[in-house]
């Protein structure tokens, strides 16, 4: 397939996830069905996020023409190994491939294997002559250069088992929040999306949070009010109710809305429902020592504005490896 027929097929998905006709929304219910972290709601979010930021037209003639992405390239086989974390989270990987006209094998999370499978076999059926280029398997081998997304354990194995082939691997990351406490209440509804959508899971979510001395929590709080429907769901409420007992047995002080749960720790990380919080004194310390954190996805209120953390683009990669490059040059 011509880079522009690719171009032209990825218009055809855009439409046909924007039209949101019965099929679509059938395969998204059953996706629902199998992973309770996937609400309706953070499975539209997650597509919306998909065919504003890269299924644009404009976006991607911009994105392969930075790279001068033509048909000259020789295809190999990319074996990519996509997380679950939150819905079609391997989206991009699957692009990144795609546009530069690679062949890939693809091995789904069991979290999330309904969705881009769906979308694949939609493509096909749309355009035969893609068919061979997108293959899934539950097992990677004999492929020419790997693509693996996983914890800090499963990278382990990764670098063990791939580390005769050109390889990018993925392992943990979460991401900051730096705050003035001059936020409007409108960035703060914002940043209380950057925590709460999916659940905290993505790893662009913020779970650790920068203050000012004698910062007032309260309108913080009141922000994530919004999010209170998070106690009927199921998964969420068990871990909330863990983590509140942990804090009551070793006597730790906290914050809540009975929904989220603030808490002062040095860890990037959290539990889910939970938020660290952190006081400083120089906000440029902080800064300078967020920068030079590998831990870190993104710093909202410094790199990316508050509300745009589940938003990026095409150019937003993964732990700041250009995979587009990486794709180029094998």
């Amino acid at each position: 397939m011509k880079l522009q027929n690719r171009i032209i097929l990825l218009k055809e998905l855009k439409n046909y996830l924007t039209e949101n006709g019965e099929e679509w929304q059938s395969v998204k219910e059953k996706a629902s069905r199998a992973n309770g972290w996937f609400t309706p709601e953070f499975i539209d979010l997650s597509v919306q996020n998909i065919v504003d930021r890269f299924l644009d037209e404009d976006a991607l003639q911009a994105w392969t023409g930075h790279y001068h992405i033509d048909d000259t390239i020789t295809p190999k086989n990319v074996g990519i190994v996509m997380a679950g974390n939150i819905p079609l989270v391997g989206f991009h990987d699957f692009l990144a491939a795609f546009v530069t006209g690679h062949r890939q094998t693809i091995k789904l999370s069991s979290k999330d294997e309904i969705l881009l499978k769906h979308l694949v076999q939609k493509m096909c059926s749309w355009q035969p002559a893609m068919e061979p280029l997108v293959q899934f398997e539950t097992m990677l081998k004999g492929c020419d250069a790997y693509i693996a997304t996983g914890s800090n354990n499963s990278a382990v194995y990764f670098d063990y088992y791939f580390s005769r082939y050109p390889s990018i691997i993925r392992r943990n990351r979460t991401s900051a929040a730096l705050l003035t406490g001059r936020e409007t209440t409108e960035e703060l509804e914002k940043l209380s999306d950057d925590i709460h959508a999916f659940f905290g899971l993505g790893c662009r979510n913020v779970t650790k949070i920068f203050v000012p001395e004698e910062y007032d929590f309260v309108p913080l709080l009141k922000s994530f009010d919004r999010y209170k429907y998070f106690a009927d769901h199921n998964k969420y409420r068990n871990n909330f109710d863990y983590n509140l007992s942990l804090l009551i047995l070793n006597n730790r002080f906290y914050m809540t809305n009975n929904t989220a749960l603030l808490v002062e720790n040095e860890s990037l990380f959290s539990a889910i429902s939970q938020l660290h919080y952190s006081f400083y004194k120089d906000p440029d310390a902080v800064i300078h020592s967020l920068k030079n954190n590998t831990d870190l996805q993104c710093i909202v209120g410094v790199d990316v504005p508050f509300g745009q953390a589940q938003s990026p683009g095409l150019m937003d990669y993964a732990d700041g490896v250009d995979t587009v490059e990486f794709l180029l040059t094998l």
